[in-house]
């Protein structure tokens, strides 16, 4: 069988003609008609730069030096921009990390998805739709029919990604790059994605690149990986050899990565700096009874103590990150209450003196919006230090040296602009920023979810040693159960806005568990290349707006193991069990 896809000596340089860097180092690989490749490695390693080249396309400041990318009998590398424009969208397609980028929100579904198909004259306007509804259906979405009419904003993020994978597939090319799509999912809704991916991937006989920096995810797509590191092959061989055999330590350090870790200590216990008490929060008007018009957190308590990491998980639209924006005061709570070492903490930001807003500090998910990329980083860590401690002149340019010591960066770096900077170096900067505040909390909201798998486990280490040194308290907003089990001392799990499980982190390691958080544990990927194949079809979630006064059981219509007439008409119980552990279910967890 002919190779469809041949890359060979592909070299991408940046930087002046005369004196080029060369970022990509003369890699070659081949791939039969619908072959799944997976290009894997650390940020920086060349992936998504290579996986472009194959659409013929270099980003701004690169340059497809030389080498020959071929697809079918065309040379992307020899293609003038009209013949390129051509091929892009109807025999090479991509799928980018952001859906909600990708998407214009202003116009519907159905319109962005078959203009690539109107364009390129495959199919008409009529034919493009009852074409893409087909392509809804094998991507197994919601109300196939009728989702098209619908806007970006009102489907899930999930949902939107498996609309980019058909916008992609509706001129049927042979071709599909897969740029990190389920990177920002959750657990459940990667899995469904995945096997949508893998499904559609199979019915058109797609060949098919998939960008990762995540084994566990490409063990389930992949028929080969390329490892990279440095823009250079380590190592290129069937997915079975690279996960059983792998020959280069780089690899065997990704593989490293994958495994759970079992270092977790308790950390030893100490006052309470943050108490949260019966918070009920959510968005639009506040009601007569004191409820909101849009709830979303019902009745959520917890206690943060001195030293210690207590970590959120749960799924898209659980209410993780608006619990901490109601802890930060960005969101006022519409009842209960919170106090600060013992003090009561107003609602609202605004109401909160200098004090309270410096012991709250927030580390958010993506450090390219939470930082300009204009500014200097000196010039962003300095603002907290003169607004908090009125540091000016050499007094804050040696803090801000010692900030960026204490997140393990180069006192230099503060002359130079974040636009210029990698994404950990980004986290770092974005966590040091909170840092300068001197805090007692620190909220931290999927810090890592966007960073490779060396530079978030990086990131990790970084933060308990960071701990450790300065005795600092961490909310830690996460879906990442594997994080969360080794990090943190305390756990509590979300479901649309409620507290359905609460254990100590040595508790949370080992099960019983609740009935959503077994499907949340369970859906973590495994090397095992069969593990995707074997997963039942998950439900469906939707969007559906939960009752002020719901207080039966807000799993119930996905919960597998869901007991008529109770689940569906009594409040759940709590159940406590050993080690502190408490579940809300009817289920009777000593089973």
């Amino acid at each position: 069988m002919t190779n469809h896809v041949e890359v060979n000596q592909l070299r991408v340089d940046v930087g002046p003609l005369e004196s080029p860097k060369t970022i990509v180092h003369d890699v070659s690989f081949t791939l039969k008609r619908g072959e799944v490749l997976a290009l894997i490695g650390e940020s920086g390693s060349g992936k998504t730069t290579i996986a472009l080249s194959l659409l013929g396309y270099a980003r701004p400041g690169c340059r497809l030096s030389s080498g020959a990318v071929n697809v079918g009998n065309d040379n992307m590398l020899a293609l003038n921009e009209k013949q390129l424009a051509d091929l892009r969208g109807r025999k090479v397609a991509y799928v980018a990390q952001s859906a909600a980028a990708a998407f214009n929100p202003s116009r519907r579904i159905m319109d962005q998805v078959i203009e690539s198909a109107l364009m390129h004259g495959v199919l008409n306007r009529e034919q493009a739709k009852v074409k893409a509804v087909d392509l809804f259906k094998q991507l197994a979405l919601p109300e196939p029919d009728t989702i098209g009419a619908r806007y970006p904003h009102e489907v899930s993020g999930g949902q939107l990604q498996r609309l980019m994978a058909a916008m992609a597939l509706i001129c049927e090319p042979e071709l599909v790059i897969f740029d990190e799509p389920t990177t920002a999912l959750d657990v459940t809704t990667q899995v469904e994605v995945l096997k949508a991916f893998k499904a559609a991937v199979k019915a058109y006989n797609t060949t098919a690149v998939y960008v990762s920096h995540d084994l566990a995810v490409v063990a389930q797509m992949a028929d080969r990986i390329l490892v990279l590191q440095h823009g250079k092959v380590m190592e290129n061989n069937v997915t079975s050899q690279i996960l059983n055999h792998a020959e280069h330590t780089y690899t065997r350090q990704l593989l490293s990565a994958v495994q759970d870790s079992d270092a977790f200590q308790d950390n030893p216990k100490h006052d309470t700096v943050l108490e949260v008490a019966n918070i009920e929060a959510g968005y639009g008007k506040i009601l007569r009874d004191g409820s909101v018009e849009i709830p979303v957190l019902s009745d959520i308590s917890l206690k943060v103590r001195q030293g210690q990491t207590v970590g959120i998980i749960g799924e898209s639209g659980s209410g993780k990150s608006t619990f901490a924006r109601v802890i930060a005061g960005l969101l006022p709570a519409a009842k209960g209450y919170m106090l600060l070492n013992g003090k009561e903490l107003k609602p609202a930001i605004d109401e909160r003196s200098k004090a309270e807003c410096q012991h709250i500090q927030m580390v958010f998910q993506n450090a390219d919006t939470a930082l300009n990329p204009a500014h200097k980083v000196g010039d962003i860590l300095g603002r907290p230090l003169t607004f908090f401690h009125g540091l000016t002149g050499r007094a804050r340019a040696e803090r801000v040296a010692e900030l960026l010591e204490l997140v393990k960066l180069p006192a230099d770096l503060a002359h130079r602009k974040c636009g210029a900077l990698s994404g950990g170096q980004k986290q770092r900067i974005n966590l040091a920023r909170a840092l300068a505040a001197e805090p007692t909390v620190i909220l931290c909201d999927e810090v890592t979810s966007a960073l490779d798998t060396v530079v978030a486990a990086a990131i990790l280490d970084l933060l308990e040693e960071l701990q450790q040194k300065l005795n600092i308290a961490i909310v830690f907003i996460s879906h990442d159960i594997s994080t969360v089990k080794s990090l943190c001392d305390e756990v509590v799990v979300l479901y649309k806005g409620k507290k359905v499980e609460h254990a100590s982190g040595k508790a949370f390691r080992a099960g019983p568990y609740h009935p959503y958080t077994e499907l949340l544990v369970s859906s973590v990927p495994t090397l095992d290349p069969l593990w995707l194949d074997t997963k039942p079809d998950g439900h469906e979630q939707t969007a559906v707006r939960i009752a002020q006064n719901d207080a039966l059981c807000r799993f119930r219509n996905r919960c597998s193991v869901s007991i008529q007439g109770q689940c569906d008409s009594l409040p759940p119980p709590e159940h406590k069990l050993p080690e502190g552990k408490r579940i809300l279910c009817h289920k009777d967890m000593a089973l």
